[in-house]
C-alpha cells in the first residue's frame, strides 16, 4: 500500500493552542526540541542481537550538558508530578537518544531514579497539529489515557509501554502461553477504533501490545504509539490496519478464530464503548472537532479522495459535502456511532422507570 513518504509538518493554529491551554496541555517548558538538536556527536544503539535500532545515543558539550540535563529533569516533573520538584534530586539522565527514522525524528529521554534504580522514558518531538489531534483523540475516544504537553514548537509525550507489534508478531505468535483468540478479538477492536477515528498507518511497528495478567486469563490490548497520520491520507484503506501486509498474520488469526457473527459483535461492542466515551467527554470532543473542522491538516486532493471513498463505502453522499479532514472525521463519528448513541439514550430513558 502506498504511503506518503514525507508528511509535511502542520503548525498549531491559535484556536488549537487555546484548546490545549484550556485542558492543561499547553505549558511553558524549560527546554525545547531545538535545544536538544545541538549535540556534539552520536553513537548508534544496537539491540541484544546486534541489529541497528535506528536510534543514536547523543552527547553534548560539558558547557551545555548540565543545563540540558536539569531542563530534562524538570520536564519529567511537569509530565508526571505536576511540577513537584521534590523528586528531582533522585533523578539522573541516563541517556538522550535520537531517532533519524520517520517524520518526527524524536528524542527519547531515559531517566533513572537513584533511590531504586528504576528507569523511565519520555519523548521530545517537534510539535505537529496532526500528532496533537491524534494524541487528543486517542485520549478521548480510546480506552487509553495519553499524557502529553506542548510549548510552542515542542511536544512532550509519555512513553507507551508494551511489546512492539512487529516483535510480538515475530516472537509471540508461536508461544503456547499466548491466547491467540484474544489477540484476534483485540485486533478486530483495534481495527474498528482506527477506522472510526481515522488514525492511519497502523502497521505493526506503529503500535504495541500491552499484556496484563488477570486472575483467570491474560488480557491483551493493542495501543497506537504513532499519531502522525491522524486524518492525513486520502486512501480509505490507510485507516484500516487489516490491509497492511505487516499485519497479515494478525488478519489470518481473525480469519481462523473469528466468525462473522463474532466479528459484528466485537465491532458493536467497540462502537458502544466509543459512544460512551463521547457522551462522558461531549464538551471536550465538541471543542476539539470544532477547531479541527476549520484546520488544514491535509491536502485538498487527499480530502477529496477520502470523502469520495467513504461516501462509496457507506453509500452515503453526505460525505461529499465535507470540505476538510475535520469535517470528514466529524461525519464519520456521527455515521458510525449514531446507532450506539441512540441505544445508550434509550437505555438511560428506560432506567428512569
Amino acid at each position: 500500500m502506498y504511503i506518503s513518504k514525507k508528511k509535511p509538518n502542520f503548525s498549531i493554529i491559535p484556536e488549537l493552542r487555546r484548546y490545549l491551554s484550556k485542558y492543561s496541555r499547553e505549558v511553558l517548558l524549560p527546554i525545547s526540541y531545538q535545544d536538544l538538536c545541538h549535540f556534539d556527536y552520536s553513537m548508534p544503539i544496537y539491540d541484544s542481537q546486534g541489529n541497528d535500532t535506528l536510534w543514536q545515543s547523543v552527547m553534548y558539550s560539558q558547557a551545555d550538558m548540565n543545563e540540558i540535563h536539569n531542563g530534562l529533569k524538570k520536564v519529567y516533573t511537569m509530565l508526571y508530578t505536576d511540577g513537584n520538584m521534590d523528586v528531582i534530586e533522585h533523578l539522573t539522565i541516563d541517556r538522550v537518544e535520537y531517532c533519524t527514522f520517520g517524520n518526527s525524528k524524536p528524542f527519547r529521554i531515559r531517566l533513572r531514579n537513584t533511590m531504586n534504580d528504576n528507569y523511565g522514558y519520555y519523548y521530545i518531538k517537534k510539535a505537529d497539529a496532526s500528532r496533537v489531534y491524534g494524541l487528543e483523540l486517542e485520549h478521548i475516544l480510546s480506552p487509553n489515557k495519553i499524557n502529553f504537553l506542548v510549548d510552542r514548537e515542542t511536544l512532550i509525550e509519555d512513553h507507551i509501554a508494551g511489546i512492539p507489534g512487529d516483535d510480538f508478531v515475530k516472537n509471540y505468535f508461536t508461544d503456547n502461553s499466548i491466547n491467540l483468540i484474544r489477540i484476534a478479538k483485540e485486533f478486530v477492536k483495534f481495527n474498528e477504533r482506527c477506522f472510526i477515528r481515522l488514525l492511519g498507518d497502523m502497521r505493526s511497528y506503529n503500535y504495541v501490545v500491552d499484556i496484563t495478567p488477570d486472575f483467570e486469563e491474560t488480557q491483551y490490548r493493542i495501543r497506537a504509539i504513532d499519531f502522525d497520520q491522524q486524518s492525513y491520507e486520502g486512501k480509505k484503506k490507510m485507516y484500516l490496519p487489516q490491509f497492511f501486509k505487516e499485519n497479515y498474520l494478525a488478519v489470518e488469526l481473525c480469519m481462523q478464530f473469528i466468525t462473522d457473527e463474532a466479528l459484528q459483535q466485537y465491532q458493536t461492542e467497540e462502537r458502544t464503548l466509543m459512544a460512551m466515551r463521547i457522551r462522558s467527554s461531549r464538551y471536550r470532543i465538541k471543542d476539539l472537532l470544532d477547531i479541527m473542522t476549520k484546520d488544514e491538516i491535509s491536502t485538498p486532493e487527499k480530502v477529496e479522495q477520502l470523502k469520495t471513498e467513504l461516501a462509496e463505502h457507506f453509500q452515503d453522499d453526505s460525505y461529499l459535502t465535507c470540505k476538510s479532514m475535520g469535517e470528514i472525521l466529524k461525519k464519520n463519528l456521527r455515521n458510525t456511532l449514531t446507532k450506539s448513541m441512540r441505544q445508550l439514550s434509550k437505555e438511560k430513558y428506560l432506567a428512569k422507570y
